[in-house]
């Protein structure tokens, strides 16, 4: 049975919001060095530079997703996290998609985005790629890093 995605724009005011985003950053820094974590906390997100999306199934928070705007023409996707329940059932993919079509709107030509490189983060590239990302050197403030992997696709 197929079930209908709802993606909505976030506040970070529900409590299934700012749960599901504390532990996608408690995640973070179990799996990766301090250093290597580029997970934002519920005060980031709220930089005006961002808007946040969640993504429901049935009344119940399926996962969440921000677009950062870097420029007037490129913007980079942050705190992409699908909670565990909903992985594999398309969340992830239609919050991509959503986030994509509203840097289009906005008149950006690029997206940009740091994954982990562990077996972890594998769904996530396959992901990426699918919806036509690639690899790519760092951007804007990022370094080289053992436990980074960048992307980009023109939109």
């Amino acid at each position: 049975m197929q079930r209908t995605i709802e993606i909505r724009t976030d506040d970070l005011s529900g409590e299934a919001t700012r749960t599901l985003i504390a532990f996608h950053l408690s995640g973070m820094h179990d799996t990766s060095p301090p250093e290597s974590v580029h997970a934002l906390d519920l005060e980031a997100l709220r930089h005006p530079s961002l808007s946040v999306w969640s993504a429901w199934v049935d009344g119940e928070l399926a996962g969440v997703g921000a677009l950062k705007a870097l420029d007037a023409d490129r913007g980079e996707i942050k705190s992409m996290r699908v909670d565990d329940r909903f992985r594999g059932t398309g969340v992830g993919r239609a919050l991509l998609r959503h986030i994509v079509d509203d840097a289009r709107r906005r008149g950006m030509s690029s997206l940009w985005l740091e994954t982990g490189t562990t077996a972890d983060f594998a769904p996530a590239q396959r992901l990426y790629e699918s919806e036509g990302f690639a690899l790519c050197g760092p951007f804007e403030d990022y370094v080289l890093d053992p436990v980074s992997v960048f992307m980009t696709r023109s939109i």
